[in-house]
C-alpha cells in the first residue's frame, strides 16, 4: 500500500506515479521538504520550512551555521515532533563558496527508524 506521492513527481507504469511505500521514505522526503520549503511558500501554513537557501549567502563567519541549526531545531520541533535530531554537521566545499552543505542524523525512537540527510545547495 502507497503511503504518498515520491518527490520529485515521476511516472511509474504500476501506479501512474512513483509513490514511496515505507514510512521511512515518507519521513524521509517531508523533512526534506520541511528543510528545503521557504517560510510563507506552503499554503495556509505561512510559518513552514526552514528555507535552507535563504542561508546561502550570508557571511560565513564562524557563528553563520548557529542560526541555521537553532531554525532546524524550532521547525522540526513543531512540525515534525517525532524525529529527533542528533547531529547536525556542516561541510565546507572547496571550490564553491556560495553553498552550504550539511549531513543531519536523525532517529524516531517510536519507530526504530534512524537514517542520514545529505544536502549540498
Amino acid at each position: 500500500m502507497a503511503l504518498g506521492v515520491s518527490l520529485p513527481i515521476n511516472r511509474d507504469s504500476s501506479d501512474g506515479f512513483a509513490m514511496n511505500y515505507s514510512v521511512k521514505e515518507t519521513l524521509r522526503q517531508n523533512f526534506i521538504m520541511l528543510l528545503l520549503t521557504n517560510p510563507g511558500e506552503r499554503v495556509m501554513e505561512p510559518a513552514f520550512g526552514v528555507g535552507i537557501k535563504t542561508f546561502l549567502f550570508t557571511n560565513k563567519s564562524e557563528n553563520y551555521r548557529s542560526p541555521i541549526i537553532a531554525k532546524i531545531n524550532q521547525q522540526v520541533k513543531r512540525y515534525m515532533p517525532a524525529i529527533i535530531i542528533g547531529a547536525i554537521d556542516f561541510a565546507e566545499p572547496a571550490q564553491d563558496l556560495n553553498s552550504i552543505s550539511m549531513r543531519i542524523t536523525y532517529s524516531i525512537p517510536d519507530m526504530a527508524i534512524k537514517d542520514l540527510i545529505e544536502l549540498t545547495i
